[in-house]
């Protein structure tokens, strides 16, 4: 099972404190020398005060974020996680997807959701109401302009006539689309048109702020069996990717020793990644738990067989 390690969304608010001496490049490092397969950030351009007072958060530009954590790595994939579909032109994210894609080597994995946050929906000047078919239409839409052929689309939502878009992304015929929640919408993309899940343990409380489904860890492979068999019903691959949250002790001794105790039975549920969302108050705090998180959940290197004499 691979592992995915959350950028800490508390750091950004005091972020020159918060950093020090070190940059944004030093924790993707850390996270590709300890073993960690993919990092990611999340996407809040404009939260509204009300939201961050009630425990919400800021973040990095996803893309700008994820580029400079790709030219200091060379191995470890990039996640935005999650990106929200309706804050911006789809034309213009799979134009950000392809380019980040194409410069990192083909690392790129894009995770997306609906998004409910109403506010920032409107102060971008986005449309809240009836995001959910604007979503699947900015995922064909997306997937239409990545083909670097010319686009004609009759589509009520993003139509193109006689339009182009190059570089193509390095992956083929694109990155990999992960669909982030819980809900049925968010399941019923996975079957038809993504090739992720992104999952998160949440209980009722919680459900209620988020507005979407609670999950308990429980209950994951349940959730994976019903997927399967709805890809299998739409004519698609029952073997898609599972990238779990569970929720866990903001210790960071506690949470990797619960998580190696539960990591067996997620992967014999199906997951496929197991992420690590971090609360680290510091970037050394940070660097120090990448390494206790790798240590007892990455797996160790595999020895070098010796030459025959």
């Amino acid at each position: 099972m691979q592992l995915n390690y959350q950028f800490p969304t508390r750091a950004v608010k005091h972020w020159e404190r918060w950093i020090g001496e070190r940059d944004l490049a030093d924790v993707a490092v850390a996270a590709e020398e300890s073993g960690f397969d993919i990092v990611s950030t999340t996407d809040h351009p404009f939260p509204s005060s009300a939201w961050i007072e009630g425990g919400g958060h800021h973040s990095f530009d996803p893309f700008v974020s994820l580029a400079f954590m790709a030219a200091a790595t060379r191995r470890v994939r990039l996640l935005t996680f999650i990106l929200v579909a309706g804050y911006r032109n789809p034309y213009l994210t799979a134009k950000s997807v392809a380019s980040l894609d194409l410069l990192s080597g083909g690392r790129l994995i894009v995770g997306m959701g609906a998004g409910y946050q109403k506010p920032e929906f409107d102060v971008l000047g986005a449309q809240f109401d009836g995001r959910g078919g604007r979503f699947d239409a900015a995922i064909a839409a997306m997937q239409a302009a990545w083909t670097g052929e010319v686009v004609e689309r009759d589509d009520p939502h993003f139509p193109a006539s006689g339009h182009v878009m190059l570089p193509r992304p390095a992956q083929r015929p694109g990155p990999p689309i992960w669909i982030g929640g819980n809900s049925r919408a968010a399941m019923r993309r996975v079957a038809e048109v993504a090739d992720g899940w992104l999952p998160f343990e949440q209980p009722a409380q919680m459900a209620e702020i988020t507005t979407t489904p609670s999950l308990a860890a429980d209950e994951i492979g349940e959730r994976i069996a019903t997927l399967r068999e709805l890809r299998a019903a739409a004519g698609r691959p029952s073997t898609f990717d599972v990238c779990f949250t569970p929720q866990v002790s903001r210790d960071p001794a506690r949470a990797a020793e619960a998580l190696a105790a539960a990591a067996p039975g997620y992967q014999a549920a199906g997951v496929t990644h197991l992420s690590v969302e971090s609360h680290a108050r510091s970037v050394d705090d940070c660097l120090a738990e990448i390494e206790l998180f790798g240590k007892a959940l990455a797996p160790p290197a595999p020895t070098p067989t010796a030459l025959a004499p």
